[in-house]
């Protein structure tokens, strides 16, 4: 089952020295990565990450099997060198993190300080028999919140489609209008809950763990790896699907008890045992077939000797050295870390004007579920009307104090489709507004169509005193201005007016470049260049 070369425990002395270093190591290291740790409790609290917590104690279990298969290390290493310039890049990234204030990269520059450690522990060679173990740390990590909401979206609509297939199959008549499943008498929203991401991420950890326990061919593993996303998916489109049925057939109390109860757990627990099927159904592909109970290598025997070696861990000048490195970097970070930049100086939105040269507008507040997703600190939805204009134009505006934390900006474009709007046409767009500050600048141009519907939509993001059209620019443009100006505030603006049914595209945009020269120059206030 495992290797014969592990020690009896009575075999270990406690070197007091190598023990020194490593656990000094450990502890001066615990304030530079302190945000991400508090980042990491914080996304463990929340329905996606819950599982986050037991991520670190499979890693050890993962860490601890390879020590009892691997001999000891040799009493001269001479390649440790290699893990002190990976914890040395691993500083830099956290200092990096903790001053534009971005736990996620402070996270990130944790595991690589995991790797380098392990390798200058262990030497080179012999460290990088233990990758597994320090890879899986990444599944402890929430995904940065503007991928969160690309793939959420993603798997929503891919959810909606095979859930509205499931409900076909069993002969109910159903539309999808975007992600509502429309059923006539009652319509389901696919909503972020129902995308399945909460269940993607436990689901793909626990593969990554059963491949690596699983005896068998490498296509074997590989197989179980990436079976997971797309069973994951299926399993949750069935999920909605059986909701639709249940909700045609007895009404929408008995669809709301299988919700509660084919949920969470029980989701994940489907999947682990179609894993398990899985991995029975490819050990009967091999010549010599193992029981499942053989297949998949839970041994714990021996444990208690393995983590005793810490006790013996031997100090050497690469471990020394790198932390002293850790010190250095650490104390310099208490030392002469700046303070909290002050918040910017704006007006709230609530001052924003509901008359404006004519146009009058009707304020509307979001839904609770839109404005907790949004996450901003303030935001204005206002829809203006004037009397010699042939249609509306809505007005948004969504302000963030500090786009390093909290949900952050997210593009349009991911959550149009959403409501069932598809996207027709978008492309960056020039326009000129030289009675404002803006002068000339970029935007997005959207037309967008939803039946006989359709919308002219623009919008940008706009990053103190720049325009950014794309998401990923404007973060990286937070990433800049945190180092060289302190400040991490920004906004998302978007014009929306409807293509009347008897007019032209040119004549529905000239009625909003209208409203925006007669808003824009009010902006400003509200939105600090």
């Amino acid at each position: 089952m495992h290797s014969a070369q592990t020690p009896p425990l009575s075999k270990f002395h406690v070197n007091a020295a190598g023990l020194f270093w490593f656990v000094a190591l450990l502890a001066i290291s615990v304030p530079l990565f302190w945000i991400g740790f508090v980042s990491l409790a914080k996304s463990w609290t929340t329905p996606e990450y819950s599982y986050g917590i037991l991520i670190p104690f499979i890693s050890l279990y993962l860490f601890l099997r390879e020590l009892r298969r691997y001999p000891l290390p040799a009493e001269t290493v001479t390649d440790r060198w290699p893990g002190v310039l990976i914890v040395a890049l691993s500083l830099v990234i956290a200092v990096m993190g903790n001053l534009v204030r971005i736990p996620d990269i402070v996270t990130y520059g944790f595991i690589l300080w995991v790797g380098g450690v392990t390798l200058t522990v262990f030497g080179w060679k012999r460290g990088l028999m233990h990758w597994a173990p320090v890879l899986h740390l990444i599944f402890m990590l929430p995904l940065p919140q503007f991928l969160y909401w690309k793939i959420s979206i993603l798997l929503q609509s891919i959810s909606s489609v095979l859930g509205v297939w499931f409900v076909s199959l069993a002969g109910v008549s159903v539309f999808l209008d975007g992600n509502i499943i429309d059923l006539g008498v009652y319509k389901l929203q696919v909503a972020e809950a129902c995308s399945g991401l909460r269940y993607l991420f436990p689901i793909l950890s626990f593969s990554y763990l059963f491949a690596i326990l699983y005896r068998g061919p490498m296509w074997h593993k590989a197989v179980l790896l990436l079976s997971a996303a797309p069973l994951t998916v299926f399993m949750n489109s069935f999920r909605i699907g059986v909701i639709g049925v249940l909700v045609n057939s007895y009404g929408i109390e008995q669809a709301e008890g299988f919700l509660h109860f084919f949920e969470g757990w029980v989701i994940f627990l489907a999947c682990v045992g179609i894993l398990f099927l899985m991995a029975i159904a490819l050990q009967r592909l091999t010549p010599n077939p193992l029981p499942l109970g053989e297949a998949i290598d839970l041994d714990f025997e021996g444990f208690g000797p393995i983590m005793a070696r810490i006790f013996s861990i031997r100090s050497s000048v690469a471990m020394i050295t790198a932390t002293l490195l850790t010190l250095a970097v650490t104390l310099a970070w208490i030392t002469v870390k700046p303070a909290d930049a002050p918040p910017v100086e704006r007006d709230p939105f609530a001052l924003f004007p509901s008359k404006i040269d004519g146009w009058t507008g009707h304020r509307q507040k979001l839904e609770a579920d839109v404005e907790r997703t949004l996450g901003a600190d303030d935001y204005v939805n206002i829809t203006y009307m004037a009397p010699d204009e042939d249609g509306f134009v809505n007005f948004f505006v969504a302000f963030y104090n500090k786009q390093t934390e909290g949900s952050g900006i997210h593009s349009p474009e991911v959550c149009l489709p959403v409501g069932g709007w598809e996207v027709y046409a978008i492309e960056p767009h020039s326009v000129t507004f030289a009675n404002t500050i803006y002068g000339t600048f970029t935007l997005n141009r959207a037309v967008i169509e939803k039946g006989l519907n359709r919308q002219i939509v623009y919008y940008w993001f706009e990053q103190r005193g720049k325009r950014h059209t794309n998401d990923y620019l404007a973060k990286a443009s937070v990433f800049y201005d945190s180092l060289t100006i302190g400040r991490t505030d920004g906004a998302l603006v978007r014009f929306v007016t409807a293509i009347g049914e008897h007019e032209t595209e040119a004549h529905a945009e000239a009625r909003m470049l209208r409203f925006m020269e007669q808003s824009l120059p009010k902006l400003p206030r509200f939105v600090p260049e």
